[in-house]
């Protein structure tokens, strides 16, 4: 039987397709290509197609004998929410409905969920627990919290099993968005001076991307209905230090210039910081703090960019 993985030509979702190839999964990736950037394990069978074609999912769902789901295709971009709504109904919210429906057409009764920090909107507990009140503030946000509530009607009334985990900010090889990623590209454009959207102080939760594999793996250790994890670092890094980073491998010392206010974009969550008491207690724990993971992956996506210009 196979692992199905959509998104799985993507940032996160090629990392957790290798994992699963190397522990000897027979892996079907569905993506259809449009994060600009793809990683298609070769031991994998991949499939384009769009999942918000509904008629596509359930094909693909026929011909393969699913006995798992790992539901990592998104729009990951936060801002763009703002601009285009539609694009993130579609690639969210509408895409997990379609594979929930073709799950329950087929039998499948495992899915593994990728949501957000940003559920909970601007949350006054800090950390902030699993337990904690959600109320997002983008759409990105309300549209994962959405999916989260399909998911959880779908395993009540279905008989299927669910792990849900709400990310920190995930980096590292392979991405290609991003505030380190924008940050490398606008310093490649002009070494003297580089933008910061805000005012520099937003304080937020790095997770380097093995870090967050490992713990997504550690999660299936649960076995309840549905179980919902966060997974995060234990500190915080302010987006002026990360500029910092950037510029420190970079070799440059630009001007910093600052677009003012207390956040990013409308909808950008100034201070986040998740509570991952709840995975710690069954036994996985980060290997790298914030400011770690970010200057790895600011060294990632740097030899990224020089190899693909060589």
């Amino acid at each position: 039987m196979a692992t199905l993985v959509t998104g799985g030509a993507g940032f996160i979702g090629s990392h957790v397709v290798d994992r699963l190839v190397e522990c000897g999964r027979e892996v079907v990736i569905v993506d259809n290509l449009s994060s600009g950037v793809s990683f298609i394990n070769p031991n994998a069978e991949f499939v384009e197609i769009n999942l918000a074609d509904r008629y596509s999912v359930e094909s693909v769902f026929r011909k393969y004998n699913f006995e798992e789901v790992w539901h990592i295709a998104a729009n990951p971009d936060v801002r763009i929410g703002s601009e285009n709504p539609d694009e993130i109904y579609k690639n969210n919210v509408l895409a997990t409905y379609n594979v929930l429906e073709a799950m329950r057409k087929t039998g499948v009764d495992r899915i593994v969920f990728t949501s957000t920090s940003t559920v909970y909107g601007e949350a006054k507990q800090i950390p902030t627990p699993e337990e904690y009140p959600t109320m997002p503030i983008s759409i990105y946000g309300a549209s994962k919290l959405a999916c989260e509530a399909l998911i959880s009607s779908y395993c009540h009334t279905f008989n299927i099993q669910a792990w849900i985990y709400r990310f920190a900010n995930v980096i590292g090889k392979r991405s290609n968005h991003g505030v380190i990623y924008d940050f490398i590209i606008k310093l490649r454009r002009n070494p003297k001076e580089l933008e910061i959207l805000g005012n520099g102080e937003q304080n937020k939760s790095y997770i380097y991307i093995s870090d967050c594999v490992e713990a997504m793996f550690f999660g299936l250790r649960a076995n309840e209905g549905v179980n919902v994890f966060n997974i995060g670092s234990e500190d915080q890094i302010k987006v002026k230090r990360i500029a910092e980073i950037v510029c420190e491998e970079m070799g440059v010392s630009p001007e910093f210039r600052f677009t003012g206010g207390d956040r990013g974009w409308k909808g950008d969550v100034p201070v986040m910081l998740l509570s991952i008491e709840k995975l710690k207690a069954i036994g996985w724990r980060p290997k790298y703090s914030s400011e770690q993971a970010v200057r790895m992956a600011v060294r990632d996506l740097l030899a990224n960019i020089e190899s693909s210009n060589s």
